[in-house]
Parts: C-alpha cells; structure tokens; sequence
C-alpha cells in the first residue's frame, strides 16, 4: 500500500481533471485523477486519498453514490445548478462543494478545509 494521501479527482470532464493535475501540485498537494468512481475505486486499496475532489453527475455512478461508500472528506464539483442538486448537496455532509467554472484559489481553500477535516 502507498501511504502518502493525495487529494483525488474524480470527474469524467478531462478539462477539471487536466486543470486540477496542474493547480494542486503547484499548491503543494500531490494529486491523482480518475475519469469515473469505478476507476477511483479500484485504485483505492492500495493508496489512500486525504480528500476527493468529486463530479456529483458522471456516468455508471453518480458522485453521491460513490461519496456514500467513503470514509474521506469530500469536494462536490457540479456545473448542475438546479435545486434537486443543491438541496442534495446541502444534505450530503459533504466538507465542500463548488459550482462549474470555479476559481481556482477557491479549490485550494476547499481542499485545504477538507484535509484538516476529520471524518468518523
């Protein structure tokens, strides 16, 4: 098992996933991208995550399902503002979320809050 946490992105957008690579690393976070939670979760038994930064809308499971099986903090990332997504959100216990396009300072504070979040 590897033992460095890293902040994983999950998100079948390859633009977030490709940006996301580029931002955090440059603030100090080590980081590794998913393109679905299938994906993700095949990686994780052997890794561990200190945050997943997660798409609420993909394809084959959606980002509540996959947040529903976790014991990590957690970042929802939507471009759906409607407000059955948003009351979901609110109700998740979700450590954050951010709406599509997002400032990039913004997720860095985000995932900066979920690390030092302590999750039962």
């Amino acid at each position: 098992m590897n033992d460095t946490p890293v902040i994983a992105i999950v998100d079948d957008d390859m633009s977030v996933r490709r940006s996301l690579h580029r931002l955090l690393p440059a603030a100090g976070h080590p980081v590794e991208t998913f393109t679905s939670a299938r994906e993700f979760l095949e990686w994780l038994p052997h890794h561990r995550a200190a945050c997943l930064v997660l798409d609420v809308h993909m394809h084959e499971m959606s980002g509540f399902e996959l947040q529903e099986r976790l014991a990590v903090p957690v970042i929802f990332i939507t471009s759906h503002d409607d407000a059955p997504t948003r009351d979901r959100i609110e109700k998740s216990g979700v450590a954050g979320h951010l709406w599509k396009p997002f400032d990039e300072q913004a997720v860095v504070d985000a995932i900066r809050r979920a690390v030092e979040t302590k999750v039962p």
